[in-house]
């Protein structure tokens, strides 16, 4: 399945900078706002140290890691949603992704420039935020005004009736909260909504990266830093991730032996961007499932709460369709047997139908017929 997480803040909060650390490419990182001005987009591998595992007992040749898709969206400015700066390019391009990276900048440097002349990342945020809002009031008004005509056409069709109803009633609750500004009421009424209305910038999840300086990495100093406490007191220490784009880069480009010097050096256990991937995963509701066999190990991303079938078809449609069984075992089991004939042997191997719901770590094997 397709997974996109978009990196969004104002100009020269170092975006583009963890970009090219995430994805390791050579994206422009240049001193001067709308440096980015498309997006850029890149595939990153999710860390997951399961799969060397089940590499070395199946004998795998080859790996096949899940993907995270990265896009550096452009720096916004105030008055985006009315056109100023990238303005509605900007907020198009965020539209497009399931999760949002909200880049904040937390450290002092003069050799910077700073659009708003001054560091404070919670308003930087409530600027970004504010002009999602904009956006959104504007599509939820054009979608109101439709909502008559369309009801109107529904009378005595009830299957048709009833959701249009249901949603106009949301986009009356919708309105105001965005037009006072109620962030996370809007994102409230979304996620306990049982009826679709179209896709508002203000409902996305959400990250935030605390960009701080690399002095700051060694013995946790960042923790110190008023900036990124102002954070984690208003977003909560599961929102916010803390990370030298700076430092990140430079280790990004090292071979690896030179980039662990580093890291002992600075007094970290692994890179930060390990942090960002894993939970842009986690925060998008997806959990791995894994194939094996001599030929590849493979790690599979879907939502929590898919079934095996539905699984199966994020192989290859045809095993959805001809859908039989799936013989199904946890990796942890595996890894605490040493290998599949002592599962057999424990039995605990199964055979699971079309409604098993997938669990993190599972290995399948697909019976279909087609």
């Amino acid at each position: 399945m397709s997974i996109k997480a978009g990196l969004v803040g104002l100009p020269n909060v170092g975006k583009s900078t963890l970009f090219n650390a995430l994805t390791k490419s050579s994206v422009p990182a240049e001193n001067y706002p709308f440096c980015t001005i498309e997006p850029h987009v890149a595939i990153t591998d999710v860390p997951d140290r399961r799969l060397e595992r089940l590499m070395s007992i199946f004998g795998s040749v080859k790996k096949i890691p899940a993907t995270v898709t990265f896009v550096d969206i452009a720096g916004l400015v105030k008055g985006a949603a009315s056109g100023e700066g990238l303005g509605n390019q900007f907020l198009t391009h965020i539209r497009e992704v399931d999760l949002i990276l909200h880049v904040l900048r937390c450290f002092d440097n003069a050799d910077i420039l700073h659009t708003n002349d001054k560091v404070d990342p919670l308003n930087d945020y409530e600027i970004i935020v504010s002009e999602l809002m904009l956006k959104d009031i504007e599509s939820v008004q054009k979608r109101l005004e439709k909502m008559g005509k369309l009801i109107k056409g529904a009378q005595g069709k009830p299957a048709e009736l009833k959701p249009l109803i249901a949603e106009n009633e949301l986009l009356q609750k919708l309105l105001p909260a965005l037009e006072h500004g109620k962030e996370q009421l809007v994102k409230q009424l979304i996620n306990e909504s049982t009826v679709e209305t179209v896709p508002l910038l203000t409902g996305k999840n959400f990250l935030v990266i605390a960009n701080v300086s690399e002095h700051e990495l060694e013995n946790d100093a960042y923790k110190q830093n008023k900036h990124y406490q102002a954070l984690i007191n208003q977003f909560g220490p599961d929102k916010v991730i803390a990370v030298c784009a700076r430092a990140e880069h430079e280790l990004s480009q090292l071979p690896a032996d030179e980039a662990q010097e580093m890291m002992d050096m600075l007094g970290i256990t692994e890179p930060s961007l390990n942090s960002i991937i894993r939970e842009s995963y986690h925060h998008l509701g997806l959990i791995t499932f894994f194939t094996c066999g001599p030929k590849e190990a493979h790690a599979w991303p879907i939502k929590r709460n898919t079934t095996v079938r539905s699984a199966a078809g994020e192989i290859h449609s045809d095993l959805e369709r001809g859908f039989i069984c799936a013989e199904v075992f946890n990796c942890q089991d595996l890894f605490d047997a040493g290998s599949e004939q002592k599962l057999k042997e424990t039995g605990k191997i199964r055979r699971e139908g079309q409604d098993y719901l997938v669990h993190d770590g599972d290995l399948l094997e697909i019976k279909f017929n087609v």
